[in-house]
């Protein structure tokens, strides 16, 4: 397919379906490309030329169906963009398979930078990083503050016993994916459910909380919180460990995992803390549980990669190394129990 007609995007059916549910939303011809950087979901920008869009839908040749995905991705942005929250326009969600072979949706195209490594933030310098990476506090602040069931959002999760599952599920993800000795992770999994602490106020929890899944705009403002597809009613703090957690430097040479947090002017991860504290309200005393459950989450995570890289079944740049990676995010999540 030619770069105007990506694989899994027809746009003479999208076009068909956009000028029915929306007419005279398009004025000319649609173009289209794949956006990289999306983990599971794929993202198109397309564009007649006059406005752009963006299209969601999920992986080509995904046998689950995953409508659920495109329409709870739907269903929250729609939620949240009358709020404070930053989140793209939706135009429309289609859970037809007719029409791209999978449901997806549109949403409108928002203008600004996903930074993914500290290299990409060096042109900002340390004032405007630090600047950024506040900001998303203070509009993780925001999330956490819109109650789910004014924006039609109470029954988006189940709360109830919130932590106790995702420690279970996460567990349950590990034994499925390896196939090899980890010392220290079953350590970890243990100590964190013997030291399952009490959740706040359930809110809408994003699931993937980290710079590179916000848009910047030129005047360092969040434009966008994008990637919504982890997201659930939950523990609000779980977003906040995640987000500390991405803020420790990995300090690990040619890394084929790169985060921003050793880019100058990025701020300490205490200091993150206590502004997500001050300004929200709650006690984040525990916090050390939620920042280690995020080291094991990932490790997780990259253990079913380097799993399914020693099947053969991943291929690409950077994944013969990723299995090394696994015992220093347990190493850290042990460290900061212990610590906390």
């Amino acid at each position: 397919m030619s770069p105007d007609h990506p694989p899994g995007l027809d746009l003479d059916r999208l076009r068909g379906l956009l000028d029915r549910e929306r007419p005279g939303l398009v004025t000319g011809p649609l173009s289209g490309r794949l956006i990289e950087g999306g983990r599971s979901n794929l993202t198109y920008a397309v564009t007649d030329n006059a406005t752009k869009w963006v299209v969601r839908r999920p992986p080509l040749g995904h046998v689950l169906a995953t409508a659920h995905d495109m329409k709870r991705e739907h269903r929250v942005i729609s939620a949240l963009h009358p709020t404070n929250v930053p989140v793209p326009n939706p135009v429309l969600l289609c859970e037809d398979d007719e029409v791209l072979g999978a449901p997806f949706y549109v949403m409108e195209f928002v203008e600004g930078t996903p930074y993914r490594t500290a290299d990409e933030l060096l042109p900002l310098g340390p004032e405007r990083t630090r600047g950024a990476v506040l900001e998303l506090v203070d509009t993780l602040v925001e999330l956490h503050a819109v109650d789910p069931a004014e924006v039609g959002l109470a029954d988006f999760g189940r709360p109830e016993g919130f932590l106790d599952r995702q420690l279970r599920r996460w567990g349950k993800q590990l034994a499925a994916s390896r196939n090899r000795e980890l010392a220290g992770v079953e350590e970890l999994h243990a100590a964190l459910g013997r030291r399952l602490p009490t959740s706040p106020t359930p809110t809408v929890v994003h699931g993937d909380y980290r710079l590179d899944n916000v848009l910047i705009g030129k005047d360092d403002k969040i434009k966008a919180i994008l990637d919504w597809e982890m997201s659930t009613l939950g523990d609000p703090l779980t977003d906040l460990g995640l987000l500390v957690m991405y803020s420790i430097p990995l300090e690990l040479p040619n890394s084929p995992i790169s985060t921003t947090a050793s880019a100058p002017g990025h701020p300490a991860p205490a200091e993150l803390v206590e502004r997500y504290a001050a300004r929200s309200g709650r006690d984040v005393s525990s916090v050390a549980w939620y920042t280690a459950f995020a080291w094991f989450k990932l490790a997780v995570i990259l253990e079913g990669i380097h799993y399914r890289y020693t099947l053969g079944q991943t291929v690409g740049r950077g994944f013969d190394r990723i299995g090394e990676l696994v015992p220093v995010f347990i190493e850290h999540g042990l460290t900061t129990l212990q610590e906390g």
